[in-house]
């Protein structure tokens, strides 16, 4: 018996504003980010008719779900930042726990969210 598990990743972005408040810095201004995205799930068992942990489409629009109230929004007036900073930490919690409300009843196990404001930083969050 297989005691191994699957892990999936994909990656979508979104274009957005912010300010992040009491930096001390120029990110006090509003500026934009073309925002990476990439999440993580995971499980041990195969669908058997097709042999996958889940649809990278399926997971895909999930995703998409999750980011379209970000998408050309100002992060700072999008409700769950009126008083959190829209920073990548608190970007990649929001997209973690609103994406796995929406992956309840599935039978995979999101493992993480992560966000990048470009290549080089990127923050993570992960209940697991």
């Amino acid at each position: 018996m297989n005691k191994g598990k699957w892990r999936l990743k994909v990656r979508k972005d979104f274009s957005a504003a912010h300010q992040l408040r009491n930096y001390g810095g120029k990110c006090e201004n509003m500026h934009g980010h073309n925002f990476g995205v990439e999440v993580e799930i995971e499980g041990d068992r195969l669908d058997d008719k097709v042999e996958i942990l889940m649809d990278f489409k399926e997971l895909k629009n999930e995703l998409e779900a999750v980011l379209c109230d970000l998408d050309h929004k100002h992060l700072n007036e999008v409700e769950f930042f009126k008083e959190r900073n829209p920073s990548s930490e608190n970007l990649a919690f929001y997209i973690y726990r609103r994406l796995a409300e929406r992956l309840e009843g599935q039978d995979v196990t999101l493992v993480s969210a992560s966000v990048s404001e470009k290549d080089s930083s990127v923050a993570t969050y992960s209940e697991v």
